[in-house]
C-alpha cells in the first residue's frame, strides 16, 4: 500500500490539472493558476515519494507524463485560450494559437521519456517550466500593481507570441538545467545556485512582478551556460 504514495500523488496532480481547466473555462484564470501551482508541488512530491521509498514502476512513469500532459500542457492551453477570448479573439484562431501549448507539451512529453541523455538535465524547456511561465502572467496580472501585465496578457498579439515561443522552447534542443541538486558542493550545482540566489533577489525586489522574469532568468542562464560548453568543448582549428 505504502508503494502506491508516489502514484496517488500523481493522480491528484492530474485532479489538479482538471480543476485548472475547469477553472479556465468559467473565467476564473487566477484560480487555475494557483491549480496548476499545485500540481507543480505534487509533481515534485511524486517523484520525492518515489526515490525515497523506492517505489518506481513503468506504471508510475507512464501515469506521470500523462499528469503532465493534463496539468502542464492542456490547463495552460486553456488559460491561454480564455485569455484570448477574454482579448477579443475569436473562438477558432484562439483555440488554434492555445493548442500549441497542449501539443508541443505531449510531444515533449513523449521525447523525453525514450531520450536518456536528460536524466541530469534537460533538452528544451519542461512542460512544468513552460506552464509556470503562463501561471506567472495571470498571478502577476492579478496581484501587480503595475499595468504592465494587465496590458500584455490582454494583448492577442503578446498571448500568441508566447504560446508559440513556449511550443518552440519545449522542443528544441538546447539543454537547460535542471533544479535537482546533486549533493551541496559548488561545481556541477553551479547554475543552480545563481539561479536561487538571482531568484531570491528578484523576490525581494520586486514581489510577484518578479515571477515572469525568473522564467527569463532561467531560460537566459540556460542558454549562456549552453553557450559556454559549447565554446570549451569545441576543438580549437
Amino acid at each position: 500500500m505504502i508503494k502506491q504514495i508516489p502514484n496517488t500523488l500523481t493522480l491528484l496532480n492530474l485532479v489538479t490539472g482538471f480543476a485548472a481547466i475547469i477553472c479556465s473555462v468559467k473565467g476564473y484564470n487566477e484560480y487555475a493558476a494557483f491549480c496548476i501551482m499545485a500540481g507543480m508541488l505534487l509533481d515534485f512530491s511524486d517523484g520525492f515519494a518515489a526515490r525515497l521509498l523506492k517505489a518506481y514502476s513503468s506504471i508510475g512513469k507512464d501515469l506521470d507524463s500523462l499528469a503532465d500532459v493534463v496539468t502542464f500542457g492542456v490547463a495552460p492551453g486553456a488559460i491561454l485560450f480564455s485569455m484570448l477570448v477574454t482579448a477579443g479573439v475569436a473562438t477558432l484562431p484562439a483555440f488554434a494559437v492555445a493548442a500549441l501549448i497542449p501539443a508541443a507539451s505531449a510531444l515533449r512529453l513523449a521525447i523525453f521519456n525514450n531520450d536518456t541523455t536528460q536524466s541530469n538535465s534537460f533538452r528544451g524547456l519542461a512542460t512544468p517550466a513552460s506552464a509556470f511561465t503562463v501561471v506567472s502572467f495571470v498571478l502577476s496580472a492579478a496581484y501587480s500593481d503595475s499595468p504592465i501585465y494587465d496590458t500584455v496578457t490582454a494583448s492577442p498579439w503578446f498571448l500568441s507570441i508566447l504560446s508559440l515561443t513556449l511550443a518552440v522552447m519545449m522542443l528544441i534542443r538546447t539543454r537547460m538545467f535542471s533544479l535537482k541538486i546533486t549533493g551541496m558542493q559548488w561545481k556541477g550545482n553551479e547554475e543552480r545556485y545563481v539561479f536561487a540566489v538571482a531568484v531570491i533577489l528578484l523576490l525581494v525586489l520586486f514581489r510577484v512582478d518578479a515571477l515572469p522574469l525568473i522564467m527569463a532568468l532561467y531560460i537566459a542562464i540556460s542558454f549562456i551556460t549552453a553557450l559556454i560548453r559549447r565554446r570549451a568543448t569545441t576543438p580549437l582549428p
